[in-house]
Parts: structure tokens; C-alpha cells; sequence
């Protein structure tokens, strides 16, 4: 069945790469779309007493984080023990319905967040913010732990489990049952039905095509620049990816997962160990570079409006990155194996940790330490940004790390789009149905996008993408303020359990 299906996707491939202007086809049609909703999600909202604004969006999730991290009493600090026991198995049962592991879920939920934004994102964020802005980064991927702890547990709590083991969770699922649960079931199913559109959208969008873009134009300057084979023929490098996604997602999310949890613990640690090593190497700029990030967060001498703007640049990279609010990594998380959702929330607060806190602090620092453009301690590689500087900083240290780099870049993307792949199919399986032909039919689109997005411009497909995928805030967060006291309530029932031996331990 496989192969029958990669042979189709061959063919279906054909065709598409034969219109040479498919790109400005593309462009063309979601430019309106893309215009309505940046003006709406991402309207800048004024700060008073400061030149600065801030996006709707970006607003509408640091509140929603601030306040779950208040109303679950900084659960965000106090959970780290029990949910890295939780990770290890400690209290699994062997019984619990679902369909993948404590460890599984988590890997697969990072895989969709740790991406190129991790890259290349933050080094743009320490050349715009400078150095204080990777304080307020790790500040934001604090309070974010807690959103995903709240989504996550609730995904958990209102899924549906088929007669074959087989799971469908996530905000649509919470928005249609959650709110019906208060007698306002029309509003949710309406909720719902637009999250799912848009994780559709975002998933062809920011978690197929932007990646493989990206990770195309990385492997296409290692190979040449201009005038390269992979240059004149993105399309194969599409082709390539789109057939080893196709192995890794055509057997569902236990086929993903099998991916996911050896992938994502490999990647984590190359980059964390070459991270470590460029800062190791340039050690006597460590107390300089940490003066430069505490003083750039509190800089009194550029005032009020120096300050903020700096706070922005970090908690917008932090929130770009580890999609705290957002509501997709629910979907993932949402098929544990477990009979009490909250210990998938608990897992789940290590998500944001490892994305923000570790993988996107370690990059600001290697940046900052090597003094790359001017950031950090003797400044050299004026101009450089993206992930340009990102490479340029490693490569202070590791001569050869642009290849390390684009190997790193390419590993990201995949891991990403096989993740997006699960969310997308979640959702469309909630607007069409549950069954092998949607499955597959949807799988085949998204299989074919890859190849679009490494065939073509992206341009407007790209902020169309980013829009529709900021969107899904807008009902899952209504639905985490509805919802939040379900939560507490399943937290207090899991502690007390604990507590009193009736949910015992695996070792």
C-alpha cells in the first residue's frame, strides 16, 4: 500500500512542477486572505508612554500565560520533579488508553515547535533586541510552560477514543466538548471548526513549506550559492524530503513517534553539546556576556521605551517559537496513554523548557559569547543576521560547523513537518471524517505541498501561513480561560491520588 502511494505522489508531483508560474499563482490567491488577517491578528496595539507596540496576538498570549502561571500557583516551578517522573514512567499503568508514551508524546510535540526558528529566529532576535532580549525570552518560555500545561491536560480530557485504540484529541475537540459540557455547544462547535481550517492552513503552510523552504536555501549555500545544482532544482530536494516524510507518517502517529523519540533526543543533544563547546572556547567572555543580557533587560539609561522594546523582541521570539497558547502540541500530546490527563500537562510543561529556556537560550548565548556583529565581545561579521549569524557565531569555534549547521537545519525541518503533518491530519479528520481515504487523501496534499514549497517564491504564502497559525490562538485560548478549573480540578485529584498511594509507583 506504501509504495502505491509514493507512486502517486510522483505522479501528482509531475503536473505541478510543470506551471512555471504556479508560485505567483499562489501568491496571488492568498495575498487578500493574508491582508485580512494580519490586519486583525497581528494589529500593533500601543504601549503607553513608549514609542512601541505590540501585536494583538503577542499580547493576547503573555496575558493568557501570566495568568494561568498565577492561577495554578506557579505549577510552571513547582512540577519539574514530578513531571520528569512522569517522563520516565513512573506512574504508568499498563492498561491506560491511548496509543503512545509519556516520552513519545513529548518528543513529538517538540519535534513540531523546535525548528529553524530556533536557528535563525533568535539570532534575529539578538540582533534587533541586543542581548537583554534573551532574558525576557527565557522569561516568556517560563510563563509559557504553563499555557501548554493547561492545553495539553485538557486535550487529554476531552479526546476520543475509537474501538481500536485509535486517538482524535486536541482544541477542536475540547472547544466542541468542553463548551457543550456548559450548555454552549453551538459557540464551541463554531470554535472549533475554525481552529481546525486554520491548523489545516498552518500546517501547509509554517509546518511543510516554510521549512523545507528554509532548510532548501541553507543546503543550497553549502552547496555552491547561486548557480548549484539544488539552486536551479529545488524541486528534487523537495521530491527527497517529500518521499522520506512519506515513510515516516504514512503509518500514523505510532510511526511518527518512532521517528520523533530517537530524532529529537539526537538533535537536542548535538546542538546543546556544540553549544556548549563554543562557549567553553570563548569562556572569558562568559561574565561579560551575562553582564550584557542582565544589563540590555534593565537598561535604565534607554529608559521606559528601551526597555519594552527589548521585551517585546524576546517574548515575541519566545512566543514564535515554542507556540505556548497556540493549541497544536495538545494534539499531539492528547494520544498518551494515561487514565489522568493531567499527567500529560505535567509532561507537557517541559516543552517550552526545552524549545525556549534550553535550545533558544543556548543559541543566543553562543551568539552573544562569540561576540558575532557586534552583540557580544569583539565584534566581527558586521551585517550578518538569520541564520547567517547563527553560523557565523558557531563557527568561531568549530571551523566546519556550517556543515553541522545545514545537517542540523534539514533535521529540524523533518522532524517539524512530520509533527505538523499529525496536527493537520487531526483536523482535517474532524471537518471530513474519520477514515482511511481522509487520512490519506490528506497526507497526499500535504506530501505535495512540500514539493511547492521548495518549488516556488513562497512570498505571500508564507505570511498567510503565519497568520492562520497565530489564529488558532484566538479560540484555543477562550477555550483554556473556560476551561482552566477542569484542570485544577484534575490537578488536585492526581496530587491526592499520589499522596495517598492509590495511584502507585513503577519503581
Amino acid at each position: 500500500m506504501n509504495k502505491r502511494i509514493i507512486s502517486a505522489i510522483v505522479l501528482l508531483l509531475l503536473p505541478i512542477l510543470a506551471f512555471a508560474s504556479i508560485d505567483e499563482s499562489i501568491n496571488n490567491a492568498v495575498a487578500p486572505i493574508t491582508a485580512f488577517l494580519f490586519k486583525y491578528i497581528f494589529y500593533p496595539i500601543p504601549i503607553p508612554f513608549t514609542e512601541h507596540s505590540m501585536p494583538f496576538i503577542l499580547a493576547w498570549l503573555i496575558i493568557a500565560a501570566t495568568f494561568f502561571t498565577v492561577y495554578f500557583k506557579f505549577i510552571n516551578l513547582r512540577s519539574f520533579k514530578i513531571g520528569y517522573q512522569l517522563i520516565r514512567g513512573k506512574y504508568d499503568e499498563k492498561d491506560a488508553p491511548g496509543e503512545v508514551t509519556h516520552f513519545q508524546a513529548l518528543s513529538t510535540a517538540v519535534s513540531g515547535t523546535v525548528g529553524l526558528g530556533n536557528i535563525a529566529g533568535v539570532a534575529t532576535a539578538v540582533s534587533l533586541g541586543g542581548a537583554g532580549a534573551t532574558f525576557w525570552m527565557i522569561v516568556a518560555g517560563f510563563i509559557g510552560m504553563t499555557s501548554k500545561f493547561v492545553e495539553c491536560t485538557l486535550g487529554v480530557k476531552y479526546r476520543d477514543i475509537e474501538a481500536d485504540g485509535t486517538v482524535h484529541g486536541g482544541p477542536m475537540r475540547y472547544l466542541s466538548k468542553g463548551f457543550a459540557e456548559r450548555g454552549m455547544g453551538g459557540f464551541g462547535k463554531v470554535l472549533a471548526v475554525f481552529f481546525a481550517i486554520m491548523c489545516i492552513g498552518a500546517s501547509w503552510g509554517g509546518g511543510n513549506m516554510y521549512q523545507v523552504n528554509q532548510s532548501l536555501a541553507q543546503v543550497v549555500v553549502m552547496t555552491g550559492g547561486e548557480g548549484s545544482f539544488f539552486d536551479n532544482h529545488g524541486w528534487v530536494f523537495g521530491v527527497l524530503v517529500a518521499i522520506f516524510v512519506a515513510v515516516s507518517i504514512l503509518g500514523g502517529i505510532k510511526s511518527i513517534v518512532k521517528v520523533t523519540s530517537r530524532l529529537v533526543p539526537f538533535m537536542a543533544l548535538i546542538y546543546i553539546a556544540t553549544s556548549l563547546f563554543i562557549i567553553l572556547v570563548n569562556y572569558a567572555n562568559i561574565p561579560h556576556a551575562f553582564g550584557l543580557i542582565f544589563d540590555g533587560a534593565f537598561n535604565a539609561q534607554a529608559g521606559l521605551g528601551g526597555l519594552v522594546g527589548v521585551l517585546i523582541v524576546g517574548f515575541q521570539r519566545a512566543g514564535f517559537s515554542n507556540e505556548a497558547g497556540i493549541g497544536s502540541a495538545a494534539i499531539a500530546h492528547s494520544a498518551v496513554k494515561t487514565k489522568h490527563p493531567v499527567t500529560e500537562g505535567l509532561v507537557a510543561l517541559y516543552e517550552p523548557f526545552i524549545d525556549t529556556v534550553v535550545i533558544c537560550t543556548m543559541t543566543a548565548l553562543v551568539i552573544i559569547i562569540s561576540g558575532v556583529d557586534g552583540v557580544g565581545v569583539g565584534a566581527s561579521g558586521e551585517g550578518l543576521k538569520g541564520i547567517a549569524l547563527t553560523s557565523a557565531a558557531f563557527e568561531t569555534g568549530i571551523t566546519w560547523f556550517p556543515y553541522v549547521l545545514t545537517f542540523a537545519a534539514v533535521l529540524f525541518a523533518f522532524s517539524t513537518m512530520i509533527s505538523w503533518s499529525y496536527y493537520g491530519m487531526r483536523a482535517w479528520t474532524f471537518l471530513f471524517g474519520h477514515g482511511t481515504v481522509q487520512e490519506n487523501s490528506y497526507k497526499i496534499l500535504f506530501l505535495v505541498f512540500i514539493v511547492i514549497g521548495s518549488a516556488v517564491n513562497l512570498g505571500a504564502v508564507l505570511d498567510f501561513s503565519d497568520a492562520m497559525l497565530f489564529a488558532m490562538a484566538l479560540p484555543n485560548i477562550v477555550a483554556l480561560y473556560f476551561l482552566a478549573p477542569v484542570v485544577k480540578r484534575e490537578l488536585h485529584n492526581f496530587m491526592t491520588k499520589i499522596k495517598s498511594g492509590e495511584i502507585k509507583s513503577n519503581y
